[in-house]
């Protein structure tokens, strides 16, 4: 593993050049985290659980925060190491405790992309919506593409269509990001089509970033692409002309097949439990499979 600095430094020429930005990085360490992490910070984050332990066992404090209030917690769950972050909260460590930019374990383990991290933390409490000008745990996971850990939140009864101010709801969010994954399974889920951000709809976005694929699913769980937002633009008029984009949406400008209302139809009657209920519906397999859209 290189030096930390040496993630840091731009890259120089000249002793001289070099002397400058070594000092900045100086300065930085002084004023930041690094200068005054504990050895508990460093075992958790680099996952060496036996020395994470130890140090417990020697004593160490696991809610010892740096100056800007990052925990042991914090760090083993970036690193994504599910046993060090388990041992921490066995022997008392904050579950909900938030840095001085708002950042908490559970979005920590977002970021890493460790679904079991995140797992175990809500199993100690940790709180999935914070009020936070930070995006809410499963707008990171969505928009780093970590679908397992978008998964696992939803599981735990975090609200799919949660809209946060800055990033819209987590299909919206997928859109925008172009994670193609997690847009199928939020649509599956029962994300509602048509919520974004504001007035902009994830069809806007799809189409702004021109991504052909994710308009297609949209439009397939009943996307209107007649909806305008603040600019009073469709999505029609974000797609890149004579581009697939909008050679899909044009395709869709006219009504729906009759089988497409009768699978939306049914789809909006079961609601959100649309993904089990049609199981008990006792229809053919091939009816199934259409309402599933598989």
């Amino acid at each position: 593993m290189c030096p930390i600095w040496e993630l840091y430094l731009p890259h120089v020429s000249g002793r001289s050049a070099f002397a400058a930005s070594l000092n900045e990085f100086h300065a930085f360490a002084v004023s930041g985290s690094w200068a005054d992490r504990s050895p508990l910070h460093d075992a958790a984050f680099q996952g060496r659980l036996l020395s994470l332990k130890t140090l417990i066992a020697q004593g160490f404090n696991v809610n010892l925060l740096t100056t800007d209030r990052v925990s042991a917690l914090h760090e083993a769950c970036l690193g994504g190491h599910v046993a060090c972050a388990k041992v921490l909260l066995e022997n008392g460590a904050q579950v909900n405790a938030a840095s001085v930019d708002g950042v908490t374990p559970l979005l920590n383990a977002c970021c890493s992309g460790s679904a079991a991290c995140v797992s175990v933390l809500l199993e100690f409490g940790a709180r999935a919506q914070l009020g936070s000008h930070l995006p809410s745990p499963i707008h990171e996971a969505v928009k780093r593409g970590h679908r397992e850990c978008m998964e696992t939140l939803l599981a735990h009864e975090v609200d799919i269509d949660q809209e946060d101010p800055q990033h819209g709801t987590p299909l919206y969010m997928a859109c925008t990001y172009q994670r193609t994954e997690c847009v199928k399974k939020l649509l599956e889920l029962g994300a509602s089509v048509n919520v974004g951000k504001r007035l902009d709809t994830p069809l806007h976005a799809a189409a702004r970033k021109s991504s052909v694929e994710i308009v297609v699913l949209l439009a397939d769980y009943g996307a209107n692409p007649k909806l305008r937002n603040a600019d009073l633009k469709c999505a029609l008029d974000l797609a890149t002309p004579h581009s697939k984009v909008e050679q899909a949406l044009l395709q869709r400008e006219g009504p729906a097949s009759l089988a497409q209302l009768c699978r939306l139809c049914i789809r909006r009657r079961l609601g959100r439990s649309c993904l089990s209920a049609v199981h008990r519906l006792r229809l053919p397999e091939p009816l199934q499979d259409f309402l599933l859209y598989r």
